[in-house]
C-alpha cells in the first residue's frame, strides 16, 4: 500500500486526480506505513511507530479530498526507490537497454543516499541443526566501474517463488576494481538448513541505482540450490533479469564467463 500511495504522490500533475497538497499528504501517509512496517520487523523497542499511531491515519485517508488540517506526525514523503518491493523495479514504466553506455550524467552525490543494508544476525544454534553463513566476496561484471550504489538482495525461495526467510539487503559494495564489484560481507541464513523445503534455492539479485531514471534496477541475478550447500568457496553463474524465482526460463547474462563469488561456512552444534 505504501508503494501504491507513493507512486500516486509522485505522479505527474496531468496524470493525477489529486492536488499537490493532497499528494504531499498521501506521501506522508506512505512514509508512516513504512515506519509501521519497519517497527514490526525490528527487534528494537525504541522509536516504534505503534498501531495506535497508524489508526490516526484512517480518517485522513478516508477524507483525503477534504482533509485540510495539520498532519499528525512530523514526517516527509520518501523517495519511491526506497520502498520498492523485490522485483518491483522491473515493473516501472521505463527501463534502459542493458547495453546502454555510461552510468548517466550527474554525480551520484546529487541523489539521496541508499538506506543501509538490512543484514540480520545469526540464529541461535540448535542441537543437531546446521546454520549457514554465506560470505559474498565479489561479482564479475564487464561494466563494474559504472555501477552506482551497487548492492545485493538475498532471499530464499521455494519452488513457487515464495519467501522462506526474511529478505536481506547487503550494504552498498565496499569497492569496485577492474571487472569486479567487491562486497566481502556475511549473510546469515535465517533458517536451519535441515528446515528448508525440498527444491528451495538461495537467490542473489545484483541491484544498482540509475541516476537518469532515478530508481534502483536489478541488473542480473544468481542462485544456489540445496545440493550446492557445502563448506568452502563456490562460484555461480549470472542470469539475465527479471529475476526468475521459479527457475523456468533462465538466460545467462552474457557469453563471457562472469560469476558471483561466494564462500560458505556451516555451523553445527
Amino acid at each position: 500500500l505504501a508503494r501504491h500511495l507513493q507512486k500516486e504522490a509522485q505522479a505527474q500533475h496531468n496524470n493525477s486526480e489529486f492536488t499537490e497538497e493532497q499528494k504531499k499528504t498521501i506521501g506522508k501517509i506512505a512514509t508512516c506505513l513504512e515506519l509501521r512496517s519497519a517497527a514490526l520487523q525490528s527487534t528494537q523497542s525504541q522509536e516504534e511507530f505503534k498501531l495506535e499511531d497508524l489508526k490516526k491515519l484512517e480518517p485522513i485517508l478516508k477524507n483525503i479530498l477534504t482533509y485540510n488540517k495539520e498532519f499528525p506526525f512530523d514526517v516527509q514523503p520518501v523517495s519511491l526507490r526506497r520502498i520498492l518491493a523485490p522485483g518491483e523495479e522491473e515493473n516501472l514504466e521505463f527501463e534502459e537497454d542493458e547495453e546502454e553506455g555510461g552510468a548517466g550524467a550527474g554525480s551520484p552525490d546529487a541523489f539521496p543516499a541508499r538506506v543501509p543494508g538490512t543484514l540480520l544476525p545469526r540464529l541461535p544454534s540448535e542441537p543437531g541443526m546446521t546454520l549457514l553463513t554465506i560470505r559474498i566476496e565479489k561479482i564479475g561484471l564487464k561494466d563494474a566501474g559504472q555501477c552506482i550504489d551497487p548492492y545485493i538482495t538475498v532471499s530464499v525461495k521455494d519452488l513457487n517463488g515464495i519467501d522462506l526467510t526474511p529478505v536481506q539487503d547487503t550494504p552498498v559494495a565496499s569497492r569496485k576494481e577492474d571487472t569486479y564489484v567487491h562486497f566481502n560481507v556475511d549473510i546469515e541464513l535465517q533458517k536451519h538448513v535441515e528446515k528448508l523445503t525440498k527444491g528451495a534455492a538461495i537467490f542473489f539479485e545484483f541491484k544498482h541505482y540509475k541516476p537518469k531514471k532515478r530508481f534502483t534496477s536489478t541488473k542480473c541475478f544468481a542462485f544456489m540450490e540445496m545440493d550446492e550447500i557445502k563448506p568452502g568457496p563456490i562460484v555461480i553463474e549470472l542470469y539475465k533479469k527479471p529475476t526468475d524465482f521459479k527457475r523456468k526460463k533462465l538466460q545467462l547474462l552474457t557469453k563471457k564467463p562472469l560469476y558471483l563469488h561466494l564462500h560458505q561456512t556451516l555451523h553445527k552444534e
